[in-house]
């Protein structure tokens, strides 16, 4: 059921009676319902709308996340909204159980890394860090992906489009918010970066807000979003492109 399905009311004759269960009140039951039945995160906002007048979402909140802390499901909070997911400790028990997800190449996770970190990024951004020329093919991967977006244009010659992630990118990778990612000692001490690097290099602090920078134009309603198949047998491997 989707998140729409979950905070739809009942028509006024159709709201059935329902009552506490135990020591589990009406609004407690409620977030729970609605929490199993989203097939997505709900913000809180969705979820106070459905709770009775007077309800204590964060409370409420606290409270079915501490009953569900040691269960095979928890309540966590990713991309500033909650949803109900595997405990990390069964996922590897439940993986064999689902398809075999698309491994992306070396590249796309490059190409993903630079646009979380370096957002809002263009192609010619992206390939200025990483140092090598970005098939068209490599961002059509990860657009389809929906762990990024087109975010708009830059105000610079050419006007290319600007590259940021998504709300599907935090869930998939269980962040509460763009912040959570990283930084530089955490890189470091996860064997990411070498510890050896130059003392200059920085991490920058990552930020998604959704609105358009100074040097950014909005996207025309017209511009075609279409997916261009990934060439086959080409890897990005050579020097960027002269005035890309």
């Amino acid at each position: 059921m989707s998140a729409e399905a979950a905070r739809a009311p009942l028509p006024d004759d159709e709201e059935p009676e329902i009552a506490m269960v135990g020591e589990r009140p009406l609004a407690l039951r409620l977030l729970e319902a609605m929490l199993f039945a989203a097939g997505e995160p709900l913000g809180e906002d969705v979820m106070a709308s459905r709770l009775p007048e007077g309800a204590d979402l964060p409370a409420l909140l606290s409270r079915l996340s501490s009953e569900y802390a040691p269960r095979g499901v928890n309540l966590v909070r990713v991309a500033g909204k909650w949803m109900l997911r595997t405990a990390p400790d069964l996922g590897f028990l439940l993986a064999r159980d689902k398809p075999e997800p698309r491994r992306l190449s070396r590249a796309a996770l490059e190409t993903l890394a630079i646009i979380a970190y370096h957002q809002p990024a263009t192609r010619a951004e992206i390939e200025e860090i990483r140092g090598v020329s970005t098939n068209k093919g490599t961002l059509d991967v990860l657009l389809e992906s929906g762990w990024i977006r087109m975010r708009g244009r830059r105000r610079s010659p050419g006007r290319p489009v600007t590259y940021g992630t998504t709300e599907t990118f935090l869930v998939h990778f269980g962040l509460e918010a763009i912040r959570d990612l990283p930084g530089l000692d955490e890189l470091r001490g996860t064997g990411f970066i070498d510890s050896r690097v130059s003392a200059g290099l920085i991490v920058p602090l990552p930020s998604d807000d959704a609105g358009l920078q100074d040097d950014e134009d909005p996207l025309e309603p017209e511009f075609d979003l279409s997916f261009a198949p990934e060439p086959e047998g080409e890897e990005e491997d050579g020097p960027p492109d002269a005035g890309t």
